[in-house]
């Protein structure tokens, strides 16, 4: 009798039947990019397919996408006035809180809100935090955040995604929420945000580039692992629900060993500049975009994505591709 080893012979059938890793129409996070005015669109050059879009056009545009099951957003407020102290970015009537309003407004629970807190789309800086004797002062930097996490969640946001890694943000949120009666909004922490050059295109997005210097002093290094998975932790015990690494195609060694480290569950983030990229080369007759997309999508949950945020995901969701 043969006894040497054999494989599995796999018919298409077969191939689905056993494939190790599987994507969810469920997984998928949507950003985009909401500013002032009425009846506005307009595309965003560094990032085919994308757009800033006033709140009644957002309307138009999430309506059109929750048809076909973009159900879950990211908002990035652009054109609020730039200050020193950031201030609309808690403010009240800032265009994320009022984008927020209208559209728990509009679709109530069919649609789960989550809000960018950064203040570099809100400060004449452009820095991730309050500049204070010529450098980001932590701890004032994390009392302007808390406050514009609050502002958000008053507006009805149903998560906030901290994105500036100040130390000790996330604490300061979960106490502030909590003490304001929104124990139910959760946290989604942008845990391990490296300092890299993949963010080129959103920079002109959000209008957030910085007049002096760059990043590096609190974005983290992107040659440290393990320094990666220390701010993860620390955020997990400040109170977060779920810990994201940002950027994702380069990082996929960081999103696998985190997985291993925690019970949280594992965002990413398919930055502005993995788009872009994708789109470029499909343009150039370079590579098939679909296929690419998806590939990289794999990648993201094989590596231990539960949740991948990407500008694809409209692609991904209106066009079948999964």
């Amino acid at each position: 009798m043969d006894q040497r080893p054999r494989r599995l012979r796999k018919t298409p059938v077969v191939r689905e039947l056993i494939a190790e890793t599987r994507l969810s129409r469920n997984m998928f996070i949507y950003p985009y990019f909401v500013t002032h005015g009425k009846k506005y669109v307009q595309p965003i050059k560094a990032m085919p397919g994308i757009n800033h879009f006033s709140i009644d056009e957002l309307i138009k545009d999430v309506d059109h996408g929750l048809k076909h099951g973009v159900n879950k957003i990211v908002l990035f407020g652009v054109g609020e006035e730039k200050t020193k102290d950031a201030a609309s970015a808690f403010s009240k009537n800032s265009i994320v809180a009022k984008a927020v309003t209208e559209l728990k407004k509009e679709f109530k629970d069919d649609l789960y809100v989550i809000t960018d807190v950064c203040v570099c789309a809100y400060t004449t800086h452009g820095h991730c935090g309050i500049i204070h004797n010529n450098y980001v002062h932590n701890d004032k930097s994390v009392e302007v955040l808390a406050k514009m996490a609050l502002s958000h969640a008053q507006a009805g946001a149903d998560m906030v995604a901290p994105s500036d890694m100040m130390d000790g943000r996330v604490g300061a949120m979960r106490s502030l929420l909590d003490d304001k009666g929104f124990e139910n909004t959760a946290i989604l922490s942008y845990a391990v945000k490296f300092a890299s050059a993949y963010y080129g295109p959103f920079r002109e997005a959000a209008d957030s580039s910085p007049q002096t210097g760059d990043r590096k002093r609190y974005q983290m290094d992107f040659r440290n692992g393990n320094e990666a998975l220390k701010e993860a932790l620390l955020d997990e015990q400040q109170g977060a629900d779920i810990l994201m690494v940002k950027p994702a195609l380069a990082y996929l060694d960081v999103i696998r060993n985190l997985k291993q480290s925690t019970l949280l569950p594992i965002a990413c983030y398919n930055v502005s500049g993995e788009y872009s990229m994708v789109k470029a080369a499909s343009k150039q007759g370079l590579i098939d975009e679909q296929k690419i997309v998806m590939e990289n999508m794999c990648a993201f949950a094989r590596a231990g994505a539960d949740i991948i945020i990407t500008y694809h995901a409209k692609d991904i969701l209106q066009k079948q591709w999964l």
